[in-house]
């Protein structure tokens, strides 16, 4: 079985791909993917996994919101 913090890295991994994404267009994805919309629980958690340091992430000052990616590695 594989463990939790694993199974979510390669979940993370075949969302992001090698793009960097802003809150919006996550939101999007997983819209159109799963059916799923919380837009103020989604940067909650999307700031968690970036202190858990599963995800990068920067405010987009062009876009006026974050965008986040996967570290490399």
């Amino acid at each position: 079985m594989i463990p939790r913090h694993e199974f979510l890295l390669q979940l993370l991994k075949e969302f992001f791909g090698d793009e960097k994404l802003t809150t919006a267009e996550i939101e999007e994805r997983l819209q159109d993917r799963f059916g799923y919309r919380c837009p103020d629980e989604l940067a909650k958690s999307l700031a968690r996994l970036r202190r858990m340091g599963l995800i990068k992430g920067e405010p987009d000052r062009e876009r006026g919101g974050w965008r986040w990616w996967l570290p490399e590695g």
